[in-house]
């Protein structure tokens, strides 16, 4: 796991939380699917989700994110309570959401994708940022969402979100049935986001690819947080990883 060496921001050390989730329970309906999920970000780091389908990773990033009508806990940011804000004050604090289906706008083109959103915070990435990171982006800057390749798709999803000045980064599943070459891509972009200070929470299936890219990983299962492994201890504990996940 040679690539997992990773430059760390120096803010990444600090003890103090820039992320706190504490008792975090949601339901869907009458559906209980989260049962207490614990877990804390610090600035700069970028932290997995790991679980089998089902056990509550993206409906934790839901929660988080505010767009569950029914959740109860605390969710902390910059020590800042968000349990009973709504969606568009949590995304005023500088968090963004890529969710699974990436959201594309299929009728309109990769330039007016990216004008969409509003910008939330000051500091959203440029166009011309985002073609430094994107460069597939800016040569099919015309093209129709429904031209865009997979991995398109998904580097159009995550520029989205770059324009809006967030720093707190909710990606779920972002190398879901991409090619290798594309999760490469992915996982490079991540690095770079990391080190320039963005932090990221990482809901992933493939550990393996998230092993090149996260700092720690916690395992959900069952709408609870069962385990934390450092990803410098992700090789001493991959017995028990395979245990978790089923693979």
């Amino acid at each position: 796991m040679a690539e997992a060496a990773l430059a760390k921001n120096p803010q990444a050390d600090d003890a103090t939380p820039l992320l706190s989730v504490k008792g975090l329970e949601a339901w869907y309906g009458e559906s209980h699917v989260l049962h207490g999920i614990d877990f804390d970000v610090r600035f700069g780091e970028v932290v997995t989700l790991l679980g089998r389908n089902g056990a509550g990773k993206t409906t934790t990033l839901k929660a988080i994110m505010g767009v569950l009508p029914k959740r109860t806990g605390s969710v902390q940011f910059q020590g800042k309570e968000l349990m009973h804000a709504p969606a568009r004050f949590i995304a005023r604090e500088g968090i963004a959401w890529c969710p699974e289906e990436r959201g594309i706008f299929s009728s309109l083109s990769v330039e007016e994708n990216l004008m969409l959103p509003p910008q939330v915070k000051p500091g959203g990435m440029s166009l011309d940022r985002i073609f430094e990171l994107f460069p597939n982006l800016k040569e099919r800057l015309s093209s129709q969402g429904t031209k865009l390749s997979g991995g398109e798709q998904q580097m159009l999803a995550i520029a989205r979100i770059l324009r809006t000045g967030a720093k707190m980064l909710l990606l779920d599943e972002p190398t879901e049935g991409l090619a290798p070459v594309i999760i490469q891509q992915i996982g490079h972009t991540i690095a770079r986001l990391k080190q320039e200070g963005f932090t990221i929470i990482l809901v992933e299936q493939n550990f393996r690819f998230a092993s090149t890219v996260a700092d720690r990983h916690y395992v959900v299962e069952q709408g609870k947080v069962i385990d934390m492994i450092p990803n410098d201890q992700l090789e001493a504990n991959i017995d028990k990883l395979h245990a978790y996940l089923g693979v």
